[in-house]
């Protein structure tokens, strides 16, 4: 997962999705708007986006273990090790960062991935470039811990660079190309230093007693991203992980994870921001949970808002209940994928669903039936979904709205979400009092439908072919 923390409420009362893993992901207070003209435009066509394709992928995928928590010494439910890996800590260690010794996909073929997901209506790609184990999933020449290291049997594999291959085929069938990059590292010597034992997610050493040893991490990654920023065609997104290396100053004492960082963690982060927009101009920048001007837009994980919010924001949440591959993973259905697209986009966010890559380099073959399915719906309604805005009421009931940008379309969704989902014979639902409605449409039926308003309320007719419907009804309503 992105960024392990025990639930919080910040802002807004967030409700929390199904999952093995599901936390809430607290949202920073103080939201700084950008002022780089380049970076408000990228960030209003980001929001036009709505569906994007989330990959956590790594060694780790070889031993189907949440990715990278494992290592971490803390007593927590995602970083649990298993014993057949292990018996001591420092073994579990040793055997987890020989998994690069036999990582081998040999079955990656983004094009495929591409393909399906793009059917399915995704339109920007967040992949993970770095996690928080150090493994470099691109070619860094800052470190021999990478998937082109000679030590990892992939290296051989013209595609062995996974990050420009991704990013190259993803930008080609125009994605939007977001890097993921871990701020920790936990393989750097100069972040969990081999002098202390780890204690728990942060560094290991005092940086104000030992500043040159920090000096060298910030350089360190100082240099990564500058690879990633200057080397892998243009990128739209940096999307920069793990919240507890920040300066100081930043820590909210009233969470409780952010408590518990007791080390001035500062990578300088105007530094690294001023360099990867002089190599990518009007590229996001997503320093998570860091409130200021590096944050341009907010992230909740595995969780919804329940109010619309005014900000740009994104809910990453996985297809199945683990950010990272595991066999036999519960991969949610169709039609909960859809819902929540519907909650997400109604209340103004992005929705940014994880889909986990094996150690073979595939997806598992029930993502493709889920894919396809979504692709199927999102042919009919896909006018209701992209480029378009949160309207009140956002939610009343079943009913979830959105508008188009020049207000002249209100959308509005009808979900069930207490069985497969069949559409009634009368649908009845408010709108804006002051939006006159000229014509109604429910899209996916090819005929027109009977429909009446009284005041604010619209009443409709649906035909026996409603039940050609599955998943979610939208109505399109213009004035």
């Amino acid at each position: 997962m992105p960024l392990r923390q025990k639930a919080q409420t910040i802002i807004f009362s967030i409700c929390i999705s199904s999952g093995l893993f599901a936390q809430a992901h607290n949202v920073s207070e103080g939201y700084v708007k950008p002022t780089d003209p380049m970076v408000i435009q990228n960030l209003e066509q980001w929001q036009d986006l709505k569906f994007g394709l989330f990959m956590h992928w790594g060694t780790y995928s070889q031993w189907g273990v949440v990715e990278s928590w494992s290592l971490c010494p803390e007593d927590e439910s995602w970083t649990q090790r298993k014993p057949e890996h292990g018996k001591s800590y420092n073994e579990y260690v040793k055997n987890y960062e020989n998994l690069r010794t036999t990582f081998n996909p040999i079955k990656f073929d983004p094009e495929k991935w591409a393909k399906a997901t793009k059917n399915a209506g995704m339109k920007y790609v967040v992949f993970t470039t770095k996690h928080h184990d150090g493994f470099a999933m691109f070619d860094t020449r800052q470190s021999d811990y990478k998937i082109t290291s000679p030590q990892t049997p992939f290296s051989k594999n013209p595609k062995a660079d996974v990050t420009k291959e991704i990013f190259n085929t993803f930008r080609k069938d125009g994605f939007k190309i977001g890097a993921y990059f871990s701020k920790p590292d936990w393989h750097s010597d100069d972040y969990w230093w081999s002098y202390f034992p780890p204690k728990d997610r942060n560094v290991n050493y005092d940086p104000k007693k030992y500043p040159e040893k920090w000096a060298n991490f910030k350089q360190f990654t100082f240099n990564q991203l500058n690879e990633i920023t200057s080397g892998y065609g243009k990128i739209d997104i940096l999307w920069l992980d793990g919240g507890w290396v920040r300066p100081f100053y930043t820590i909210d004492p009233k969470i409780e994870w952010q408590r518990a960082i007791q080390l001035e963690q500062d990578i300088d982060m105007d530094k690294v921001g001023t360099m990867v927009r002089n190599n990518q101009p009007g590229i996001i920048v997503v320093d998570r949970t860091v409130s200021g001007k590096w944050e341009n837009y907010v992230t909740p994980e595995q969780a919804i808002p329940e109010q619309a919010m005014s900000i740009p924001w994104e809910s990453c949440m996985t297809m199945g209940d683990s950010f990272s591959y595991v066999p036999n993973d519960h991969y949610k259905s169709s039609q909960k994928i859809i819902e929540t697209l519907v909650k997400i986009i109604s209340r103004g966010g992005n929705y940014l669903m994880n889909i986990a890559p094996g150690p073979n380099g595939d997806y598992d073959a029930t993502v493709y039936e889920r894919l396809e399915e979504i692709a199927g719906w999102m042919k009919n309604n896909e006018s209701a979904v992209f480029s378009t805005r949160a309207v009140q009421p956002y939610h009343d009931g079943d009913f979830y709205y959105t508008r188009s940008k020049d207000g002249n379309i209100i959308n509005v969704f009808h979900l069930n979400e207490q069985s497969d989902y069949t559409a009634p014979g009368t649908l009845t639902f408010k709108v804006p009092e002051s939006f006159h409605p000229q014509s109604v449409t429910v899209l996916g039926l090819p005929s027109k439908v009977q429909w009446s308003r009284n005041g604010n309320t619209i009443k409709i007719r649906l035909p026996e072919e409603r039940s050609k419907l599955k998943y979610a009804l939208a109505v399109q309503i213009k004035k």
